[in-house]
């Protein structure tokens, strides 16, 4: 028989121990998922009742499903409607409802009082966890939550000084690098590199995959071919005009998203110049539109889809208790060769 002192109240960790299973088991079979085996689900199920184990957390006691809120402002965003197609599907299998808002204003990204106020009206209404998705975290709300004991989950943070704040994403880095050394090993030397805003933790960890993978293949950089704006078509499209307009333009563009690859086709199809036959272009994310653009467009995939799972499974988690393996969690990417890539042209 487990046995505990008066003094100790039992928690999700416990269960998880003497039962012989994973925290997040654990939290699953606390919440009724569907996803646990009969004879797991007894088994945590009997410990709970055996040590004692009362869920004390704002989650559990509420009396109607739990309330997520997901932080964006790029509805518009392909990559912002694949997440949280993952997201939705988690929430809708953890019976927790979804809301949407915009990331909160002055005074709250610079005052704690006024995010302390504004967590606690999320909180009030039966919010359990925030989930960011590619916008700036500020201290100041990251502190409030954490007062309000309010998790928030940070799906590609553009921005943050506080190094505790738990985020989700890809390998930035080695999908950058990866597509880089796709044109090289197709021949390209003189390689562009157009990307998102220098402010952005991913871009610029895209952006430094692309630089490894030239000093790798002994390419020197060339800084007149380097752009860094926003992640938009109409930033490719007036940086690949750029770009092609050169007296030695480049033969490869990588981008630092799909749209922004989006917007450099356009710029070649205007140009008159023939993709791949005269410039290979990469994009990155994999989003849909890809396989609708002319040629299909060779991307390095995300897996967006579960970027949005992991982040409502993470932070109802911790609503429960339950910490994550670690603060800086990382879903692999790979590379999706299409039709937009080809050798590099002859002189």
């Amino acid at each position: 028989m487990h046995q505990r002192g008066r003094s100790e109240r039992a928690t999700l960790a416990d269960v998880a121990r003497l039962a012989g299973v994973s925290p997040t088991t654990a939290s699953k079979v606390l919440n009724g998922r569907s996803d646990v085996g009969a004879r797991t689900r007894e088994l945590v199920l009997g410990v709970m009742a055996e040590i004692g184990y009362k869920p004390t957390t704002a989650r559990h006691e509420l009396t109607r499903d739990p309330t997520l809120v997901t932080v964006l402002d790029i509805v518009e965003s392909r990559y912002a409607g694949t997440v949280l197609q993952g997201i939705l599907v988690a929430a809708t299998s953890a019976r927790a409802e979804l809301l949407l808002r915009l990331p909160p204003r002055e005074p709250i990204s610079t005052s704690r009082t006024a995010a302390r106020t504004w967590v606690g009206e999320q909180k009030a209404s039966g919010v359990v966890g925030i989930i960011a998705l590619a916008v700036a975290v500020p201290d100041s709300l990251f502190l409030a939550a954490e007062d309000l004991d309010v998790p928030i989950v940070s799906i590609d943070p553009i921005d943050t000084t506080e190094s505790r704040l738990v985020s989700i994403g890809s390998t930035n880095w080695a999908g950058g690098r990866s597509a880089t050394e796709h044109v090289i090993r197709l021949g390209h030397r003189r390689i562009a590199w157009v990307g998102g805003p220098l402010g952005s933790a991913p871009s610029l960890e895209r952006f430094h995959g692309y630089q490894a993978a030239l000093d790798s293949a002994a390419i020197t950089p060339d800084r007149g071919l380097v752009r860094h704006e926003a992640f938009s078509v109409e930033a490719g499209l007036r940086h690949g005009h750029d770009l092609l307009a050169l007296g030695e333009r480049p033969t490869a563009i990588v981008a630092g998203n799909d749209e922004i690859a989006v917007g450099v086709l356009a710029a070649a199809k205007e140009l008159g110049i023939s993709v791949p036959g005269e410039l290979s272009v990469t994009g990155f994310d994999d989003t849909p539109q890809t396989q609708w653009t002319t040629p299909q467009l060779t991307s390095v995939r995300q897996p967006l889809v579960g970027m949005g799972r992991m982040a409502v499974e993470t932070v109802l988690g911790m609503a429960d208790g339950v910490q994550p393996a670690s603060r800086h969690l990382q879903l692999a990417t790979t590379l999706s060769v299409r039709d937009s890539t080809g050798p590099v042209p002859s002189p």
